[in-house]
């Protein structure tokens, strides 16, 4: 399949050809992804910023309208979308129907409602003394959320369905119009996504999508003239890179940069709830996700039974074929990847932490497979537990006092997610006040949807997910009369 760009509501030839999108299980082409010339990407931000004045000027009912369309669209073809989604990711079946395919029909009908949510809130009235501006009086205000103009949505390549339908659909909600710019190692999924949207009725240029794997695209999309905020999900490199950009524009951000979850298991905790939970950085996306709990602190009084039944965990998860029923844990996205998380299991020895589960490449004829990996009698200032690895790689740090464990999850360049578990609930919410990160799971790694998500430090700028994505693209705009 030889995919074309999304420009202007046309399909158009990519400037410099196609390269081929390739299955991390099979190593086989799924698709060719069009690669754009940086005229092109410029070209997608021109017609998106032609489109905005009719857009931005759209009825909510009508926003609402395409929105809860696309959703019907995606939901039809929600089979062929989840077997596109799982040959380009590597991510299981089920995970594919499940966490992306469903996830972004659910995010296209949030943001449908969202559409409609009040965008004026009235401020207390004022008394003014008369001076140099004029006489006394009363002044009545209102604060009014507006759109922020043209959005670039750069997205990560962990799950094209969610993360990318997370930004496009509260952007065109609040009246934007979009340029996606998707990874490029699985494009094709965010291409039916624009599919979608358009027999669903958006207007022509309201939604683009450009893609390349040439680092040139995504510098185009970022710098453009026509664009007034970019949204960024991917590594604090790259973001740090974006955001110099955007400095020198002045231009919006929405970052989502990476993670290096702390799990803090205290003595009282339940144990197999706290192993279900980090056991998820072994499976889900094979530890490919920024809010994993990657960095296990765990208290002395169950250190080495936490460490026995991690292991144990890890032995029993089936690695293979993400198309086969059964499978836990797929494959990585790529070789190089693969390439750089082996990197990290040989730093991790010498550094001189214990592999405890896994350390070797799975015996597979094909395919970007790493072992779930758990290493012990690991330290702070160890770089397999201080960076992000991105992979099915778990490092446990004991600690002894309540004081020390606090401080070892906050010694860390990073805030997105931490996780607690503990008996003691009173002792739980006071050690997640303490914690420096944008969220914190109690005895959970599950999140409520409507929760604000974003992170501290490195970790990231600004707050999306329900209503605060909402307020993530649109700017302030206060309105004063004189009463």
């Amino acid at each position: 399949m030889s995919q074309q760009l999304f420009i202007g509501g046309e399909w158009v030839e990519p400037a410099h050809g196609h390269y081929e999108v390739v299955d991390p299980a099979t190593e086989e082409t799924v698709g060719l992804a069009p690669e754009a010339s940086r005229d092109q990407v410029h070209q997608a931000a021109a017609a998106a910023r032609d489109a905005f004045a009719a857009w931005s000027r759209t009825r909510p009912e009508e926003r609402a309208r395409i929105l809860d369309a696309a959703a019907d669209v995606i939901e039809r073809e929600a089979e062929p979308y989840a077997e596109l989604a799982r040959a380009e990711t590597g991510a299981t079946t089920a995970t594919a129907r499940g966490m992306q395919v469903a996830v972004g029909a659910a995010r296209f009908r949030r943001y449908a409602r969202g559409a409609l949510e009040p965008v004026e809130q009235p401020l207390p009235p004022q008394i003014n003394a008369a001076g140099p501006m004029g006489g006394a009086g009363v002044f009545g205000a209102v604060a009014v959320r507006r759109p922020v103009g043209v959005v670039t949505c750069v997205t990560s390549y962990n799950n094209p369905w969610a993360n990318a339908a997370g930004k496009v659909a509260p952007a065109l909600a609040m009246g934007n119009t979009v340029v996606v710019k998707p990874a490029p190692q699985d494009p094709l999924s965010v291409y039916r996504m624009a599919e979608a949207l358009a027999e669903a009725g958006v207007p022509p240029g309201v939604v683009n999508v450009v893609t390349g794997a040439a680092p040139a695209v995504g510098e185009a999309a970022v710098d453009s003239p026509d664009v007034d905020m970019v949204s960024f999900t991917g590594s604090t490199a790259v973001g740090r890179r974006i955001a110099e950009v955007c400095g020198r524009g002045m231009k919006r951000q929405l970052m989502e940069l990476g993670g290096k979850g702390a799990a803090l298991v205290f003595d009282d905790a339940d144990l197999k709830s706290a192993v279900m939970g980090v056991g998820t950085t072994f499976s889900f996306y094979s530890g490919q996700i920024c809010t994993a709990p990657t960095r296990v602190i765990a208290q002395r009084g169950v250190h080495d039974r936490l460490v026995e039944m991690l292991r144990q965990y890890a032995g029993r998860l089936k690695v293979g074929d993400p198309a086969d029923r059964g499978t836990v844990v797929g494959p990585v996205i790529s070789a190089a990847h693969r390439d750089r998380v082996e990197s990290y299991i040989e730093l991790g020895r010498k550094e001189g932490a214990r592999v405890v589960a896994g350390g070797e490449r799975p015996a597979m004829d094909r395919g970007f497979y790493v072992a779930p990996t758990l290493f012990a009698d690991c330290t702070n200032d160890m770089r397999v537990v201080r960076e992000e690895i991105f992979g099915p790689v778990v490092v446990v740090v004991p600690f002894d006092t309540e004081e020390e464990g606090v401080a070892l999850a906050n010694d860390s360049d990073y805030g997105l997610l931490d996780y607690v578990w503990s008996g003691d609930v009173a002792r739980a919410f006071r050690v997640a006040g303490r914690l420096r990160a944008g969220g914190v799971g109690i005895n959970t790694i599950g999140r409520n949807m409507e929760a604000p998500f974003g992170g501290f430090k490195q970790s990231g700028v600004g707050r999306d997910v329900g209503s605060y994505a909402l307020h993530a693209y649109s700017e302030t705009q206060a309105v004063v009369w004189p009463g």
